[in-house]
């Protein structure tokens, strides 16, 4: 996994581009209208995540912005090939397609923002590229080294994913649901016409509250706590509310008949074993009025194996060695950085397995 920080410049200057394409590579005229902000489900991804540009951080890296920009603008008409999050933003153009035949005059609808502190320079070769794979992507925000933390705001984002783990910090900080994505070796072959959407428990969707007790006071407190407060919710985590409105187009789809064969499938991944612990994980998601299709309570087992079978487009985890155990079988994992893990050390693959949390 590539898991370098996001590129930064020094140039303090902003550049936001709003549908913008190039003669060259133009795209058919008769093209779906973006929603408002304000009434989209806005998801803001970053350009090394939506593309692979491993060689290009590597010349930034090493030869500095200069020629870094240099070498964009010479390659610009070369094609990135696709990064972490390129299944998931074509899975959410399927589920658009999807909602636009059932509800025509709805803006109910996934918008995807590139949002990237790329300068303005490589805006030309990110649109052929766009183009080129027909993604419908017409918001650009390009900031030029800065935050993008204001822009996210602006657009109502209700995720964001980027490379730069200082970013996504500084997101959740504010209240954005945000991860952490890493290039792969292996990626395994995802639906492209049902969008998958795999989320861990503690310090994803709840609160890190279980978390603390079990890694402060020990397995058997923790067990002691969750049966206590079995019907007491957990407060909510940083990826709540993306679940929620998942679930907000779901019940669009059920609407009109299609609860068997809805296009968007949820699915709750945790390490919480069911008799000890589970209860209070799904009383929780009740008490929110929400749900997921599937929940699967692993006692401590790895998620990986799960993972594979389930094949999501994303797979959220605030724990690096679940992330890197999931990647090793080729599921796309975002690192969500929230919570009493985050002030740990690390573990090493073999012993987190060992020694995994019941809680997460």
């Amino acid at each position: 996994m590539n898991l370098n920080h996001q590129l930064t410049t020094s140039k303090g200057d902003s550049y936001c581009l709003e549908a913008m394409r190039t003669r060259e590579h133009s795209t058919p005229t008769k093209k779906p209208t973006s929603p408002k902000p304000e009434n989209a489900i806005t998801i803001a991804v970053s350009s090394r995540v939506l593309f692979s540009m491993d060689v290009e951080q590597q010349i930034f890296e090493q030869k500095g912005m200069e020629e870094y920009l240099k070498y964009q603008i010479d390659h610009e008409t070369e094609l990135f090939k696709p990064g972490p999050a390129f299944s998931f933003i074509k899975a959410l153009e399927a589920v658009n397609a999807q909602l636009r035949d059932l509800y025509p005059d709805s803006e109910e609808l996934f918008d995807v923002v590139l949002m990237t502190n790329n300068h303005a320079h490589v805006g030309v070769r990110l649109i052929n590229s766009i183009n080129h794979y027909k993604l419908f992507i017409e918001r650009f925000c390009m900031t030029g080294g800065n935050s993008p933390i204001g822009y996210l705001k602006a657009y109502h984002t209700n995720l964001y994913l980027s490379a730069d783990s200082m970013k996504v910090r500084e997101a959740i900080e504010e209240g954005i649901a945000a991860a952490t994505m890493f290039s792969s070796e292996k990626v395994t072959q995802v639906s492209e016409t049902q969008l998958r959407v795999a989320f861990d428990g503690d310090a994803v969707l709840f609160s890190d509250e279980s978390e603390r007790i079990y890694k402060t006071q020990g397995l058997d407190k923790f067990f002691e706590h969750e049966k206590a407060h079995e019907n007491k919710p957990l407060d909510h985590g940083p990826l709540k509310g993306f679940l929620e409105v998942l679930g907000k187009l779901q019940r669009k789809f059920y609407a009109k008949g299609h609860r068997m064969d809805c296009p968007i499938r949820t699915y709750l991944v945790t390490a919480r074993s069911a008799a000890s612990s589970g209860s209070r994980a799904l009383k929780t998601l009740r008490a929110w009025g929400l749900e997921t299709d599937e929940a699967l309570f692993l006692a401590g087992a790895p998620k990986g194996p799960m993972l594979a079978k389930i094949k999501p487009h994303i797979f959220f985890d605030d724990q690096m060695f679940h992330i890197e155990g999931a990647a090793e079988l080729g599921t796309v994992a975002a690192h969500v950085p929230y919570g009493i893990a985050q002030k740990l050390p690390p573990k090493k693959m073999k012993d987190a397995k060992e020694t995994d949390s019941p809680s997460k």
